[in-house]
């Protein structure tokens, strides 16, 4: 199958979004499939307000659809509601070919966050850009449940997320690790950051030990004059960032609006329990698996974290392979009648 998925979120951006369009692919191309990912790199473009480390595509419109008529798809996947997506999706409907979106995102509380808009408004904007989609890919049970209450109407099919246990596995050692001597415990944020996150209330926590936050983003200066005591390591890939998990004790979680996050499969295969708020995403992703300690009181979660059982964390982890994933996707497709 030729497949065209259209795509604001794409390397060099380091988030979960990346991360799972970036592995299914892969995956789609080694099972045969051909696949044509519309990214911004394509494009002349200019850097996001607020968040100059996202790359918006410039008057994508005319080049979208040169690319997809040479390309021909038998479906049509948008994964963002970004001016790529928005691009795709005026081709798609001009020509009335049927095409699918996914809600990474819940880009109503982002933007509330940085701008005050209301929420009612950024899920007015949302329904609007889903509405003429044949099925709106989600993370989780929880998330379809929310949006069809917001007043979602396209089906909302399920497309969970996988993490490589191969690559996030325990090591019998930490190696080394660029992290300064502290004591502990070490507790240790993966991820954007970004107001969004939360990651305050994890800095603000009143707990002992050494707080590690590797990531990036436009938080990120502010934060670190506001807590020098905190190690900022920046971004890390691969070995290093597998590293980093085996040197924590416990990994935190404070976001309260991920759709899914990614990292907490990837702290869990590296035999790292979690510490995180009982909400939608860490809720949905570790259920009652006695691998997390999930309070609304973060610092009694992170305690309780500490004493979880690491070779549970990793049992867990075990089971959710990413091919899953990539076969959910595929599924949840909507070919164009030929």
């Amino acid at each position: 199958m030729r497949i065209a998925l259209i795509t604001d979120a794409w390397a060099p951006q380091v988030n979960g979004v990346v991360r799972t369009l970036t592995t299914v692919t892969r995956l789609l191309e080694a099972a045969g499939h051909e696949v044509l990912v519309v990214e911004p790199g394509l494009f002349p473009s200019v850097p996001c307000p607020t968040y100059p480390q996202i790359s918006l595509a410039l008057f994508p419109g005319r080049k979208t659809a040169a690319l997809l008529d040479a390309f021909d798809p038998d479906a049509l996947h948008i994964a963002t509601e970004g001016p790529l997506g928005l691009s795709a999706r005026r081709y798609c409907l001009k020509r009335n070919l049927p095409f699918t979106t996914a809600f990474h995102t819940r880009f109503a509380e982002y933007i509330q966050a940085r701008t005050g808009l209301p929420l009612a408004a950024g899920y007015g904007l949302l329904r609007w850009f889903h509405r003429p989609s044949r099925g709106i890919m989600v993370a989780t049970a929880s998330l379809a449940r929310d949006l069809r209450a917001r007043g979602f109407q396209s089906p909302l099919n399920l497309w969970t997320r996988g993490v490589d246990t191969d690559l996030f596995r325990p090591l019998p050692g930490p190696g080394p690790v660029d992290l300064p001597p502290g004591p502990g415990p070490r507790m240790l944020y993966v991820g954007r950051v970004a107001v969004e996150k939360n990651i305050e209330a994890f800095l603000d926590a009143p707990v002992d030990g050494t707080k590690i936050v590797v990531g990036d983003g436009p938080a990120l200066e502010g934060l670190r004059r506001r807590y020098p005591g905190v190690h900022f390591a920046g971004v890390r890939h691969g070995e290093d960032l597998v590293r980093h998990y085996c040197a924590a004790d416990v990994f935190v979680f404070p976001s309260r609006t991920d759709t899914f996050g990614l990292v907490l499969l990837e702290a869990l295969a590296a035999g790292l329990p979690v510490a995180a708020y009982p909400v939608s995403g860490p809720r949905d992703v570790l259920g009652p698996a006695p691998v997390a300690a999930l309070r609304e009181s973060l610092p009694d979660a992170i305690r309780e974290a500490l004493t979880i059982d690491r070779e549970a964390c990793r049992r867990f982890a075990l089971d959710h392979a990413w091919e899953h994933s990539a076969r959910q996707f595929l599924e949840n497709l909507c070919p164009r009648a030929r």
